[in-house]
C-alpha cells in the first residue's frame, strides 16, 4: 500500500495540472475577477481576557455590527458549548450571533485536541456540542465542522478515523485557507489598556494589519503554487476584545486588497477543497499548509544565523509586568 501513495510533491503537481487549467479563468483584455473570502469565527461564546468595563454581550454586539455595516454575507460562527457550564449567561452571545442571521457551527464541547486524545474521545466532544446547536439552530444547518487548533490527527489512523466519523454524522469539516493567529492579540490588547499604553497599542494595530496583509498575500500564493490559479479563501478569526478594534480595518485592508467577502458554503464549492492532503502524520494548519510541498533541505551555510524577529514573543512581553 504504501508503495502505491503519492508523495506531497507528486500530489500537489498532480492537482496542479488536473486543476489548474481552471485557473484560465480570464481572457485576455477581460479584468481578473476579484478574490473571494469567507470570514469564520471561533471559540464563540467567548475568546480571551476582557478589559474592564467590557462584556461578552459587548464583544459580540460590536463584531456583529461591523460585518453588517459591510453589508456582510451570513459568517458562521463556530462554538464550544462546554463554555457555558461555567458561565451560561454568555449564551447571549450565541443568541445574538444568530440575532443578526449569522448560523452557528461545531467547534467540540470542549475544544479538544485531537492530537492529544483518542479518537474516540474526540467523537464524543463533537457529539456532546449538538443538544446546544440543535436548540439554538432547529431546522437550520448546524452541521459544519471546524477542528480545534486546526489539528486534524498526528497519525494515518487516527486522520481516516475522525474523517470517516464526521462524515457519519453529516459533516462537512471547514476549512481555513488564511490564518494569521489573531487570538494572539486580545491578552496583550487587555494589558497595554490596563496600562493605557498609547505606544503599545500602536504597535499592535500595525502588527495585526501587517500580518494580516502577510497571510493574504501568502495564500493567495500558495493557492497559484499548489492549484495554478487562486482559489476562494476562507480566513480564521476570533471572538475576542481586540477583534472589536480591529475588525473595521481588517475589513477595510480586505477591500484594498480585492477581496469580496462570500459565504463558507460558497467559498468551498470551489473544487480545491476536494484536494485531499498526502501526508504520514500531523494533518495541523490551514489546508494550504497540508497541501505545499515541503521544503528542499538548505545547504549549511557558514554566516552567524541573525536573530528571529519573534513576533509572538513580543506579543507576550508586551504591557506586561
Amino acid at each position: 500500500m504504501r508503495g502505491l501513495r503519492l508523495t506531497t510533491a507528486g500530489a500537489c503537481l498532480l492537482v496542479a495540472l488536473q486543476i489548474g487549467i481552471m485557473g484560465q479563468d480570464t481572457e485576455p483584455g477581460k479584468p481578473r475577477p476579484k478574490a473571494r473570502v469567507a470570514l469564520t469565527f471561533d471559540d464563540l461564546p467567548a475568546h480571551g481576557p476582557l478589559p474592564t468595563g467590557m462584556t461578552r454581550g459587548d464583544v459580540a454586539k460590536s463584531i456583529l455590527d461591523a460585518l453588517r455595516a459591510r453589508k456582510s454575507p451570513p459568517v458562521y460562527g463556530f462554538i464550544n458549548a462546554g463554555q457555558l457550564e461555567t458561565t451560561p449567561a454568555n449564551a447571549e452571545v450565541l443568541r445574538a450571533w444568530l440575532a443578526a442571521g449569522f448560523p452557528l457551527g461545531n467547534h467540540a464541547y470542549s475544544h479538544m485536541d485531537l492530537h492529544a486524545n483518542t479518537a474516540e474521545a474526540f467523537e464524543a466532544d463533537v457529539l456532546a456540542n449538538e443538544p446546544m446547536l440543535r436548540s439554538l439552530m432547529g431546522a437550520r444547518d448546524w452541521h459544519w465542522f471546524r477542528y480545534p487548533f486546526l489539528r486534524e490527527g498526528d497519525t494515518p489512523e487516527k486522520y481516516k478515523a475522525v474523517r470517516e466519523m464526521l462524515v457519519r454524522h453529516g459533516y462537512r469539516t471547514a476549512q481555513v485557507t488564511l490564518d494569521f493567529s489573531d487570538y494572539t492579540y486580545n491578552a496583550p490588547y487587555v494589558r497595554c489598556l490596563a496600562k493605557n499604553d498609547a505606544d503599545g497599542i500602536a504597535w499592535l494595530k500595525q502588527s495585526y494589519l501587517d500580518r494580516a496583509t502577510a497571510s493574504l498575500t501568502r495564500g493567495q500564493t500558495s493557492a497559484q503554487t499548489i492549484f495554478g490559479r487562486d482559489i476562494h479563501h476562507v480566513m480564521l478569526l476570533h471572538i475576542g476584545a481586540f477583534e472589536t478594534v480591529m475588525l473595521p480595518r481588517l475589513l477595510d485592508l480586505l477591500d484594498e486588497k480585492g477581496f469580496v467577502l462570500t459565504t463558507l458554503e460558497e467559498a468551498q464549492a470551489d473544487e480545491a477543497y476536494k484536494t485531499v492532503p498526502v501526508r504520514d502524520a500531523n494533518w495541523s494548519g490551514t489546508l494550504l499548509n497540508q497541501l505545499r510541498p515541503p521544503r528542499p533541505a538548505s545547504p549549511p551555510s557558514t554566516e552567524k544565523p541573525q536573530p528571529a524577529d519573534d513576533v509572538f514573543a513580543k506579543l507576550s512581553e508586551l504591557c506586561g509586568s
